[in-house]
């Protein structure tokens, strides 16, 4: 069941290129971005080339084929994802998801069951991405909702013995990621979800980690909305999708062409989901090129490259625990835990060691991960992070470990 990973390089062009003099580039970021393949370039520039046209507005061929290429693309996103294309919004990234979520809520009338007030509950975690807690920190704030999160503990792992006093009775919506993006956690969804419903609240999911690395089934998980982006699935920029069960019921975001159904000069009634969430002209192309994203992982094989990550991050652990004076920053066993790892190296700055790192052809990611209350939680004001996909080799995980020995002798 193993990759063919020097295939898989050959179709990513960037990797032909060198870095710093000439060195090879060694790409261990793809946390926070992703490499793309040829497919998805040429699908992308191609869309542009050949059948640039606003979706869902004209009567002439090249609207037709526009609108074809990107409700093309959202049937395969359901797919994906085993989903209705009913089901499935594009946005501009997974960003854009949860804020259009929180805004929609918070424009929810009083009647709605989307409606929060002082009397209720937001509850996060404190391993959140920013865009998975300033939202409901801003919702919370306007409504006079009460914030609430699940603690971390030193192993990087939720304390979920106190599932029942977090989500208590009046909580409104569980926000939570699915991955870590700084501690590689996988979260037990089971509990939190069973909980969350019991009480009658909503599961929001950020997949951004997830979604890329391994199946997904969104009816076996049990949420009611979850989100990733295209750019972390060798999806272009400026794409992220949308997913929840429950979109009939919930108010639009924003306002303008596409997502009504009629309109006088007083007033105005909106189309039935997705377009309801659309304005405007969407990111047609970007769309089209997530399309062939997901068709290349598909051809791949998600339980493939689930199974290539998880033995490379089994041996990049095993390396990185046996250099002196580094401590990684999370779980150091496979048990629920993704291909992001974080780690210090002893006082050496992390901001430091990425710049030396760099040097040597080695991209990483430094500072806070966008997880200030986690970092601040855990007590380092900032870490290297190492994250890993389908285009990564035991070569890789050696080059940076043998960078990080040489960083330990310079900065000695």
């Amino acid at each position: 069941m193993s990759l063919d990973v020097a295939a898989i390089r050959k179709d990513f062009p960037i990797f032909n290129r060198t870095v710093r003099d000439g060195k090879k580039l060694i790409y261990l970021d793809s946390g926070a971005t992703s490499q793309k393949p040829n497919s998805v370039i040429e699908a992308e520039g191609d869309f542009y080339r050949f059948h640039n046209a606003a979706v869902h507005r004209g009567a002439h061929q090249l609207a037709e084929e526009a609108t074809d290429a990107y409700e093309g693309a959202r049937a395969k996103v359901a797919s994906f994802l085993g989903a209705r294309e009913e089901e499935i919004v594009f946005t501009k990234g997974a960003t854009e998801s949860l804020n259009l979520i929180a805004y929609a809520m918070g424009n929810a009338p009083a009647s709605s069951r989307f409606a929060l007030t002082a009397k209720d509950r937001i509850v996060v975690t404190e391993m959140e991405h920013h865009a998975n807690l300033i939202p409901w920190q801003q919702l919370a704030a306007r409504t006079g909702a009460q914030l609430s999160w699940f603690e971390v503990l030193p192993n990087g792992r939720l304390d979920l013995n106190s599932i029942n006093t977090v989500i208590t009775e009046n909580t409104k919506v569980v926000a939570l990621t699915h991955q870590s993006n700084v501690l590689g956690t996988i979260n037990p969804l089971d509990a939190i979800v069973a909980r969350a419903h019991e009480v009658g609240a909503f599961v929001v999911l950020d997949a951004c980690q997830s979604v890329p690395h391994m199946p997904i089934v969104v009816e076996t998980l049990g949420v009611d909305f979850l989100v990733f982006s295209g750019h972390k699935a060798i999806g272009p920029t400026g794409v992220g999708v949308l997913w929840s069960s429950v979109l009939e019921d919930l108010p639009p975001f924003l306002f303008g062409g596409s997502m009504i159904e009629n309109v006088t000069m007083e007033s105005a009634t909106w189309a039935p989901a997705p377009k309801r969430f659309e304005a405007g002209v969407p990111n047609m192309a970007q769309a089209v090129g997530l399309g062939a994203a997901i068709d290349y992982l598909n051809k791949v094989g998600m339980d493939k490259i689930h199974q290539h990550e998880k033995q490379l991050t089994k041996y990049f652990l095993e390396r990185l625990q046996k250099v002196p004076t580094l401590k990684i920053i999370g779980p150091t066993d496979l048990e629920l835990r993704g291909s992001c790892i974080s780690f210090t190296v002893g006082q050496i700055h992390p901001h430091d060691l990425g710049q030396y790192l760099d040097s040597q052809g080695v991209a990483v990611r430094t500072g806070h991960h966008c997880a200030w209350p986690l970092t601040r939680k855990l007590g380092v004001p900032a870490t290297t992070r190492a994250s890993l996909y389908l285009y990564n080799q035991e070569e890789d995980c050696d080059l940076l470990v043998d960078a990080i020995v040489n960083a330990q002798k310079y900065f000695a």
